[in-house]
């Protein structure tokens, strides 16, 4: 049966706020705007973030407001032999690892071609002057019209897959799709992304080209409204689906998505780095990277403490692990906080927990090992698998465990670990999940047809050899503590390891139950229960209606807000998963 899951959360703003769609639309709003300026000279800036359509933007901008002069400042970058050679020490010869980038993209610029293109605009006398592309704002100290064309980065990897696109200064579209996204995640959008967040304040307009043949625009003061709206309520990003080479079934029915697909894989429900974030304006459905929210809103939305510790980034990862009628995941263990320090520039690692909402008879999670292993022996069998010989036996060396639905495995990293086929894991973790060092899978093909890369060397240097069957039950299964309860509800503390930053806990409840951020950013999915409505007891934001298997964000500034079954569920026992960062 297919239950009610919003595959499309908005948040409305009240007030008046336009939305204009269309690019006649789009193109007459900027000439009535910058007409305003009293001057012969006028000049429109459009910012672009790694992954816009140039061509279509380029055209119908040109089309639209028939400027005197036009610059692409994409004429004004290095050669492509240049940038490949300042992104190289941190994109690297390795396909899925690299370096978090400490370049800016004034540096992806050559001063003597930018010297000609200011030489181009300070020539014009009157007119009208577009400048446009990734870097445009960075061409002149000042502009009269700012807009900023704004792409969400689970867009950005289709059109990779789709190979409509290429990296940021190059021309590689034809180039495998797992090298384009490593060198999106570790330099294109790292130097985007400080760019952008210079500019917050100075964008007249913000573009959504997220779908080529529906841009809409609204004006930055609207844009700036909704993130501030964001961290004042309760929200869920706009979750997305991928099918994947061991996907399941679930999903289609409970979250209602296409069943013509052969599976779906995942579901990312909470990473704002690559999620969306809807905003209703004026009843249009405006689309932005809900990793704005972070560089704006930092502290109301993460509160002062989650902040100081980890800075612009949303540190908790919420996902959909869907086997169920699937298969195994991959093998596999994540590096340390002081490996992934040393290696990849990074100061926290990918720390996280299955936490079962459902899973057929005879379902397993494999966790840690079996007691009395031969550690050489055991990296010696993967790396002979891995060149072809026998199939890695992982029964002989790794602990395998029943499970059941609302069981909860904590995984620290270091612990070899994986979800077994049948089963459907909410997946509570610290956010950088692009470090994950796959060991053995089982043989298979991605779904591009290649070999699923495999990081033997990098495992077997993080693997943590003591835990073992023993220490494993005792530290890392179901490690469940009632630590209050009250009329109609109770609360358990539910995990994580001691070793992992992320606090977890689960409430039962039939009633209304009181809750509080306490000034730290709060992340909950429904575990149990058709419907839950969550409100506030001072009436500060609107009622925000829950369904199964959805999460939501509680921002920290929120503060005090309740929990009570609602619509099918009122009067019944609900349940939900809530992660927060420890103090």
């Amino acid at each position: 049966m297919v239950l009610v899951f919003n595959k499309f959360p908005r948040i409305k703003l009240n007030g008046k706020h336009k939305c204009f769609q269309g690019w006649d639309a789009i193109c007459k709003r900027l000439l009535g705007e910058i007409e305003k300026f009293d001057q012969e000279l006028k000049i429109i800036t459009v910012e672009t973030y790694h992954g816009v359509n140039d061509r279509q933007i380029i055209n119908e901008l040109k089309k639209g407001l028939s400027p005197d002069l036009f610059i692409d400042v994409k004429q004004g970058m290095y050669p492509p032999g240049k940038i490949k050679k300042l992104v190289y020490p941190d994109v690297t010869d390795d396909r899925i690892f690299g370096y978090m980038t400490r370049l800016k993209l004034a540096q992806f610029f050559d001063p003597e071609k930018t010297g000609r293109l200011k030489r181009e605009v300070h020539q014009c006398q009157k007119g009208l002057i577009v400048i446009y592309g990734c870097g445009a704002s960075l061409l002149l100290e000042k502009t009269d019209i700012l807009v900023y064309a704004d792409m969400a980065r689970w867009e950005i990897q289709q059109r990779f897959r789709r190979r409509e696109i290429s990296n940021l200064g190059v021309e590689n579209s034809r180039e495998d799709f797992t090298r384009q996204y490593k060198q999106a995640y570790f330099v294109d959008w790292r130097v985007c992304d400080k760019h952008k967040k210079s500019l917050f304040e100075k964008m007249d307009f913000v573009l959504d080209t997220n779908q080529n043949d529906t841009p809409k625009m609204i004006s930055g003061k609207t844009h700036l409204a909704g993130l501030l709206e964001a961290v004042s309520r309760p929200f869920s990003v706009v979750p997305f689906f991928d099918p994947g080479p061991w996907g399941g079934q679930w999903m289609k029915d409970v979250c209602g998505v296409n069943k013509d697909e052969e599976n779906f894989a995942w579901c990312f429900n909470c990473v704002p780095e690559e999620n969306s974030l809807l905003l209703d304006v004026d009843g249009v459905a405006l689309e932005i990277p809900s990793i704005n929210v972070v560089f704006y809103q930092p502290e109301k939305l993460l509160g002062p403490k989650v902040h100081a510790r980890f800075g612009d980034e949303f540190p908790i990862r919420f996902d959909f692990l869907d086997t169920m009628d699937g298969g195994n995941l991959s093998l596999q263990v994540h590096p340390l906080t002081e490996y992934i320090q040393e290696n990849f520039g990074l100061h926290y690692t990918q720390d996280e927990s299955y936490y079962l909402m459902d899973a057929k008879p005879g379902a397993e999670v494999y966790l840690g090992l079996k007691d009395g292993i031969d550690p050489y022996a055991m990296i010696t069998e993967l790396k002979n698998a891995q060149k072809g010989g026998s199939p890695f036996e992982a029964k002989k060396h790794v602990q395998t465990w029943p499970a059941k639905k609302h069981n909860h495995f904590l995984i620290p990293a270091g612990t070899i670990h994986c979800s077994g086929k049948d089963s459907m894991v909410l997946e509570i973790s610290a956010t950088p999940y692009i470090f994950t060092f796959k060991l053995w899978d089982w043989g298979r093909l991605g779904m591009d047809g290649l070999p699923r890369p495999i990081n033997i060397e990098h495992g077997e240097n993080v693997i943590q050899w003591e835990r073992t069957t023993s220490w494993t039950e005792k530290e890392l299964i179901n490690q469940i503590e009632e630590i209050a309860h009250g009329d109609g509800w109770r609360e358990e503390r539910t995990g994580l390891h001691e070793r992992e930053f992320i606090e977890t806990r689960r409430h039962w409840f039939s009633k209304k139950v009181l809750h509080n951020t306490e000034n730290n950013v709060q992340v909950l999915n429904l575990v149990e229960g058709d419907e839950i409505i969550v409100e506030s007891p001072e009436e500060s934001f609107e009622p925000f209606v829950v369904h199964y298997a959805e999460t939501f964000i509680v921002p920290a500034a929120v503060g005090e807000y309740t929990i009570r079954p609602y619509g099918k569920s009122a009067g019944k026992e609900c349940a939900t998963m809530k992660a927060y960062v420890r103090g």
